[in-house]
């Protein structure tokens, strides 16, 4: 697949839209409903849909090229079970009806299928039509189950959603003196709980952000990500430096780790802060992918010397190191989860993200971060149809528009 040309024949992305979660459904599925709560119920694939009709097609074809003694419309004893894995329960009764109906047709009527109209009181058609009709109670009773089972499925997926959505707020577009967008795909299928993580503060010292990855993905991840988060949002409005705020957080992880218990609970994550009068950024890596810069038409990784993950700071003894980076307006930072650059192909090659970002955004004007989120939830799709990972995606970029410092007063 050439990814090159088909990223040049996407349409540019719209400025100033942000993506929290993408909606794109595999294509050939029907869409799905939506349940009194708003949350969609899982779509069934529609040639399951199909599947009754077709099979009831097959038994009159079958009548046709059969001889006259072989009773084909006992085949259409089986028709409401087939019906049930796709229909309603009101659905599958009238299915049953029909299927009914069409036995005599085929077993006692002389013009279509050469029978006598007296067969069709005979001893085992009437078998037939009883046994049709318990096959058909039986699939009501299926039909009922399994749509009891899809609201469940929607209720708690929604409930799962709703927590997700509270401890991952959607990223404003504008953030202080910075503006932002985010993305979030989780590898839990049909669902947003994961164990990735993104956040973004304005403070007097500064914007502050982080991006993390909790070990392990899903619902046991999620209690990690309230407690990682929680810490982030009230250290980083604490007095202190960015080093500060990661010591808060690694003496939270350290207590979550005592508690659960788990001897290897960590977090990889990157703090970001950000000082608009010195158009500068400072960041302190604990383990994490680098960020990536576009800057000047041109993609780099900021490199430098990483920290341990949160939690398994005791094991060095050495503090993490604060690197600092000149951030000026036209300039994007991207943070990101492995989940990302970890996504295969058919082929098992991971997705190569600076040179996917290379292709879109050298020397061409300046993106927003909007424009690098849009282009990423466009373009991993193609190259990887199945997440088995948490993706999270934070891009920020200084506001070119505001010349004031964090307190408000103009520098």
């Amino acid at each position: 697949m050439d990814l090159s040309a088909e990223a040049a024949a996407e349409p540019e992305p719209t400025p100033g839209r942000t993506v929290s979660r993408p909606d794109r459904r595999p294509a050939g599925r029907l869409t799905a409903t939506a349940g009194d709560n708003g949350f969609e119920t899982p779509a069934r694939p529609a040639w399951m849909r199909w599947l009754p009709a077709c099979y009831f097609v097959f038994v009159l074809l079958l009548e046709t090229v059969t001889p006259t003694g072989w009773a084909v419309s006992f085949l259409l004893i089986a028709l409401p079970v087939i019906a049930a894995y796709a229909l309603g329960p009101v659905s599958v009764a009238a299915v049953t009806v029909f299927a009914i109906v069409m036995e005599g047709v085929v077993a006692g009527t002389p013009c279509c299928t050469g029978h006598n109209l007296h067969q069709l009181w005979e001893t085992h058609h009437v078998a037939a039509y009883i046994a049709t009709g318990l096959v058909g109670l039986l699939g009501v009773a299926l039909a009922a189950h399994r749509h009891r089972q899809e609201r469940d499925l929607v209720r708690v997926n929604s409930v799962a959603e709703a927590l997700m959505r509270t401890l991952l707020r959607p990223v404003p577009h504008q953030v202080g003196h910075l503006l932002a967008a985010g993305l979030y795909r989780s590898g839990e299928v049909g669902t947003m709980v994961g164990g990735d993580l993104y956040d973004i503060r304005a403070t007097k010292a500064g914007e502050r952000a982080i991006i993390g990855d909790v070990r392990g993905k899903g619902l046991t991840a999620v209690r990690t990500v309230a407690d990682i988060l929680g810490s982030f949002r009230e250290a980083a409005h604490d007095r202190g430096d960015l080093t500060a705020v990661a010591a808060r957080m690694e003496r939270c992880l350290t207590r979550e780790a005592e508690e659960i218990p788990d001897d290897e609970l960590f977090v990889t994550a990157a703090l970001i802060e950000y000082d608009a009068l010195a158009h500068q950024l400072t960041v302190i890596n604990h383990g994490h992918i680098e960020p990536v810069l576009i800057s000047r038409g041109e993609v780099t990784a900021m490199t430098g010397p990483p920290a341990l993950p949160l939690g398994l700071g005791d094991l060095a003894a050495d503090r993490p190191v604060a690197r600092t980076h000149r951030f000026t307006p036209g300039d994007v930072l991207l943070l990101c989860t492995d989940g990302l650059i970890e996504a295969r192909d058919h082929t098992g090659a991971f997705y190569p993200l600076l040179d996917r970002l290379r292709h879109r955004f050298t020397d061409r004007p300046a993106p927003g971060p909007a424009d690098v989120i849009d282009f990423l939830n466009t373009d991993l799709p193609r190259h990887t149809h199945a997440f088995h990972d948490d993706v999270a995606i934070l891009a920020i970029a200084p506001n070119g528009s505001t010349r004031t410092s964090p307190t408000g007063c103009a520098p």
